[in-house]
Parts: C-alpha cells; structure tokens; sequence
C-alpha cells in the first residue's frame, strides 16, 4: 500500500518553465516521456538517493543517466573540485590538473599513450572521428545501426535519429559479416570502425560483444587500415577501470570515455595510441571551457577512489543482488522479464511491451509503482549503479519491487 505524493512544488516549475523554456524541457532528461508520477525537478542529492523539489527522496538507480559513479556529494571528490575552484578554475591555459589527469589515465589504460579532455561524450566521439579521418585521408565512417554516439550531426539527423547520418555506413551489431559488408561498401575509404562498449539501444534488449565480434572487429581494421573507435561513454569505469573491452583483451586504437569519469562533474576525454598522435596534432579543436580545472581534479579523484576502494567489485556485488532479487520476484508473481547487459548498467524489459510501437505498459507501471514507493528506475533506458548503493539500499528496493511486480501481475493477468 502506497500513500499519494506531493507533486505541488515540481507542477509549478513546469509551469513556469513552459512560459520560458520551449516545450517546457528538452533532451533527454523530460520527465513529459516518463510515467506521471516522475519528477521533473530535484532539489539535492546524497549518496545513492534523490530528492526532488517536493521533498519525496529516492534510491536513484539512473546516477543523472551515467555520470553519478561514486554517489552524490561525494567528499573526496567535491572536496578536490571545490579547492581547485577556488584557486580558479577557468584561465588563458589549463591548471597543471591537466597533465596529471592525463598521467593519471594512461597509466591505468595499458594499451594507451595518450589523453586529450572536453566537456562531453560527444565532444569525444566527435573529436574521434575527426581524427580518424586525418589519420587516414579517408571520409567515412562505420557506425552500428541505431547506435548512439552522441547529439551531433556526425552521429545522427536531429530531426530523424533514426536517418543515416552523411559521411557514414551502418552495420549490425555483434555481426561480424554485416561489418565486412560495410568496409567493402566503403569502397577503400573507411576512416574508422565505431564501436560501442556493449549495445544499448534504447528500449531493447542490450547485448554484451562476443569476443569473435571485438577480435573480428580488430582485425578487419588492422587489415585494412581503418582505425577502431570504442565508444566507451557509457561503459567506461563502470564494467573494467581499463576500459570495458579490457576482459576480452581486444585493445582500440581511440576510446571515448565520459558519464561516470567525473562523478557528475562535466569532463570527457579520447585516449589513443601513439601512433595517432601526430593526426590530433593536426586536427584542431576547442571549447571555452575545456580546460577548466575543477572538473580536472575531480575526474582524478573519482578514479583514485574507485581504484582505492575496488569499486567495480562493488558495483558487481550489488549489481548482481539486484539481478537475481528481480528475477526471482518475477518469477514469484508469473511475470515475464528480460535482464540484459552488464549489471552495473542494468536494463529491465517485460514480455508482452513492445517499444518499437511505444506500447511498454508494463514498464511503465512497474517503474510507477516503484517510483510511489521511493525507488528511481527508468522504464525502458538501462540503469547505472553508483558504489553508494548500499545492501540496506537493494533490500528496500526489492521489497519495493515485489509490491510492484504484484501491481503488474495483478494489472495485466499475464
């Protein structure tokens, strides 16, 4: 049993914001395509749980969709932001913050020799492809299909996403013959093979690679001198701190990380091999605040204390709890679930919701039942777990989803 929460204070802000803001919210963070009873506006995080305007806390399982990996308001690391910030963060040239972020990246990435940092994961997978391309004097580039790299031009037609984007050919994921098909489609001019960590399209089911895919993938590119891309913007510092590809042993030639490398603090970076140092030499890019140097430090601080604390063994732990805890609630209840990818970025789909008709009525009601008794989980978007989450956090939060699961059982009787 539930009581009704109060909803007041975040219907006014709409408001308000649709009098100034057009649509009232854009992006991906609008709370219009989320279950009614979602919040658009948060007034303060701590650890693993949310509060939004209205004061109803919740354990969060989406971490500001990725870059909350150590839990809000974490000390160490706006303990480091805020002395940087207060020596000042913005000058004609970067703080030294810089060169050991960079020192501090390659030495926990073995295959690389290298960093560079901006501000977002598409300012890196961009910057990427860009490079790939003076590298290669070559224009085009294979993407996955319906793959995600970013809100740019480069990536995606931002009034169809679903469009090829110019300058561009798509393969399947995990198929190694349709990645063939694109190299010899690209008639001797692919620059780059872009590859994300896993596959994570939203509202589908996600898919770990193979290793016969990533070492296809490789060797297709040495072969044919094309420059291999990892997209490691959502996996990265989640899955493995040396990149998520490192359990499979494949190494990339550039590798885009952002989200979880700040803890919430706006920083991306490329990393990349030696031999592409000369071709981001010559490549020029830029951003006013690029080189700030609070987001810097705690991006350092963020790794620091995830190797300190092991804190992918922990997102592990706690990732793995959760999975078997929702299956076996499911199961309890005769409900249909899907749980796929890794479990630190989880994503929960039901039997019987389709998204590709955009009908997940399921989805939505166990995330709005969820949401009533103080747990945040995205409906049809994988989760990302931060290393607060705690076993007090996972027992409430299947308790909560047995309730729900009852709710859905009961709701559509299959």
């Amino acid at each position: 049993m539930t009581t009704e929460r109060p909803r007041s204070a975040d219907e006014a802000l709409r408001e308000r914001a649709r009098s100034v803001i057009p649509n009232g919210m854009y992006g991906h963070q609008n709370a219009a395509i989320m279950p009614k009873n979602f919040p658009q506006f948060f007034a303060r995080g701590e650890g693993s749980h949310l509060w939004d305007v209205d004061g109803n806390e919740y354990i969060d399982y989406l971490c500001a969709y990725g870059p909350i990996l150590l839990g809000y308001q974490h000390p160490a690391v706006d303990e480091a932001a805020a002395e940087a910030q207060g020596a000042g963060d913005c000058f004609n040239g970067p703080s030294p913050k810089m060169v050991e972020l960079a020192e501090l990246l390659v030495e926990i990435t073995p295959w690389a020799d290298w960093a560079w940092m901006a501000k977002n994961g598409t300012d890196a997978t961009v910057y990427a492809g860009s490079v790939a391309r003076t590298a290669t004097g070559r224009s085009t580039i294979l993407r996955a299909h319906n793959g995600y790299h970013g809100a740019s031009p480069s990536w995606m037609n931002p009034q169809d996403m679903s469009a090829q984007a110019d300058g561009t050919l798509e393969y399947e994921y995990n198929d190694l013959e349709s990645v063939r098909g694109a190299v010899d489609a690209a008639e001797g001019d692919a620059a780059a093979i872009i590859v994300s960590a896993f596959k994570h399209d939203v509202g589908i089911d996600q898919e770990l690679p193979t290793v016969e895919f990533v070492r296809g993938v490789r060797e297709l590119c040495d072969a044919n001198g094309i420059v291999l891309i990892l997209d490691d913007v959502r996996g990265g510092f989640r899955i493995d701190m040396a990149g998520s590809w490192a359990p499979v042993g494949v190494d990339p030639d550039l590798s885009a990380y952002c989200k979880a490398i700040g803890n919430g603090h706006p920083i991306s970076a490329l990393m990349g091999r030696e031999s592409l140092s000369e071709a981001v030499a010559k490549t020029f890019a830029t951003g006013s605040y690029w080189f700030s140097a609070a987001p810097m430090a705690a991006a350092q601080a963020t790794l620091e204390t995830m190797l300190e604390t092991d804190g992918i063994a922990h997102l592990d732990r706690v990732g793995s709890a959760l999975r078997a805890g929702w299956q076996q609630a499911a199961d309890s209840h005769g409900v249909g679930i899907r749980q796929t990818g890794p479990v630190s970025i989880p994503l929960m789909l039901f039997d019987g919701d389709d998204f590709s008709t955009r009908e997940v009525p399921r989805a939505y009601r166990f995330s709005a039942e969820l949401a009533d008794r103080g747990v945040y989980l995205h409906p049809v978007h994988n989760g990302f777990l931060s290393t607060a989450l705690s076993d007090e956090d996972v027992a409430h939060t299947l308790e909560a989803s047995e309730e729900a699961f009852a709710v859905v059982a009961a709701e559509f009787g299959d």
